[in-house]
């Protein structure tokens, strides 16, 4: 695997991902022989953020606030209800499928649950290549070859290449995935919570390799996950979100040393600490945040 070229947008000083104004509504039915829409959940509700080659966003917030969806939109997993998302210059919410098949390339996906989302009746090697396969790259030889090196590269034996996922650990199923995601050689990979179904001593193990080979490939992050702690340790900047919004946005220093939203603040004071005095303050803390919260809402 190789460093991606430069993109069009960052040779312009663009951003590789600029996102504007997205929203994905989910209709609410109801009745049984008249399906009828009553109302939406709204779970983007007009957001916008950029991302640039080499760079990381960390998209935090707590479950069900839209973190997760608002990713799926990016890489049109899910269809947008409204909105921009512009990749490297190009339009991907009205782009034609044949089109948005070749930008795919480009953009790939860790998902969250190691467990699932490897298919168990499939060896390793056909996993990790099969990016390549279903996008005609190489022949044979060539496929084997260049899975037996993505696994070199998140730190696996080679000749795993004809074992199957129930033999590795949620870690190691966790680097696999991550190999799957660098075979086309892409410029943003979306991170769906990719360590929070993992023990703490193998994430830090996941996060230092993400950070290795955003190094070594620049490679740029949309990085989800609902640990504040986790996102401050990989990413460049930080956009909170809450019931679909951005509430907050700015450098990972900035957001975790001096949050300015109270939904930020309630985040910071749930992230544990070694020392139980602090915690009773932030337990403290907490309640009463809840409390304004509850006011608000």
């Amino acid at each position: 695997m190789s460093e991606p070229a430069p993109s069009a947008a960052s040779r312009n000083g663009e951003p590789l991902l600029a996102v504007t104004g997205l929203k994905k509504y989910f209709p609410i039915k109801e009745g049984l022989l008249i399906d009828r829409t009553v109302d939406y959940v709204r779970a983007v509700d007009d957001v916008s953020f950029e991302v640039r080659q080499g760079e990381t966003l960390g998209l935090v917030g707590e479950s069900g606030s839209g973190k997760s969806t608002t990713g799926y939109c990016v890489l049109r997993l899910l269809k947008p209800t409204a909105g921009s998302v512009r990749f490297d210059g190009e339009e991907l919410t009205t782009m034609p499928r044949n089109a948005l098949r070749r930008m795919r390339r480009e953009m790939q996906i860790v998902f969250q649950d190691p467990y699932a989302s490897l298919n168990p009746r499939m060896t390793i090697g056909d996993i990790v290549g099969e990016p390549l396969l279903v996008h005609k790259i190489g022949d044979r030889k060539r496929r084997r070859r260049t899975v037996e090196e993505l696994l070199e590269v998140v730190g696996f034996n080679p000749d795993f290449v004809n074992r199957y996922p129930h033999e590795f650990s949620g870690g190691q199923r966790q680097r696999i995935g991550v190999a799957r995601a660098l075979a086309l050689n892409p410029r943003l990979i979306v991170c769906d919570e990719p360590v929070s179904a993992l023990d703490v001593s193998i994430q830090a193990q996941i996060l230092n390799l993400l950070k290795d080979l955003q190094k070594a490939f620049g490679l740029a992050y949309l990085f989800i996950a609902h640990d504040l702690a986790v996102v401050r340790e990989m990413s460049d900047k930080i956009a909170v979100m809450n019931h679909g919004k951005i509430v907050e946005m700015g450098s990972a220093d900035e957001v975790y040393t001096n949050p300015r939203h109270e939904y930020t603040k309630a985040l910071l004071a749930s992230v544990p600490v070694p020392d139980p005095l602090k915690m009773r303050e932030r337990k403290a803390e907490r309640r009463k945040l809840k409390h304004v919260l509850a006011e608000a809402l």
